[in-house]
């Protein structure tokens, strides 16, 4: 059965909703992979916090856990989900784009007939 489109795209705004995240994202794509006592040392935001927002991350399937040395996580990137929302966007935005340069015909034509 085929992933619901909308539903992981879904899961991806409303991680990237969140400006802690989107520095974490960040910091994994600059990076590349990090535990969360990693990333607690490179931002401003606490261990906890970081391993929390991670989860949520994880759960949209933006990064991905790795285990490591020593029982340590290590959080890598996937870009499938992002590709996904991206897919919903273009699509969403092909379905605007018609109506709105026809709206736009339509007040240009009546722009120029009241001279």
């Amino acid at each position: 059965m085929e992933p619901d489109i909308e539903s992981i795209a879904e899961q991806v705004f409303i991680a990237l909703a969140d400006p802690s995240r989107r520095a974490i994202l960040a910091a994994l794509a600059s990076g590349g992979p990090a535990t969360a006592t990693d990333l607690a040392g490179r931002l401003p935001i606490t261990r906890q916090a970081i391993a929390k927002h991670l989860a949520l991350l994880a759960e949209a399937g933006l990064v991905t856990a790795e285990p490591g040395e020593r029982r340590r996580v290590r959080y890598r990137l996937r870009s499938a989900p992002m590709r996904v929302a991206q897919q919903f966007l273009a699509a969403l935005a092909r379905d605007w784009d018609s109506p709105l340069e026809a709206l736009k015909d339509h007040l240009d034509r009546d722009a120029g007939g009241t001279a």
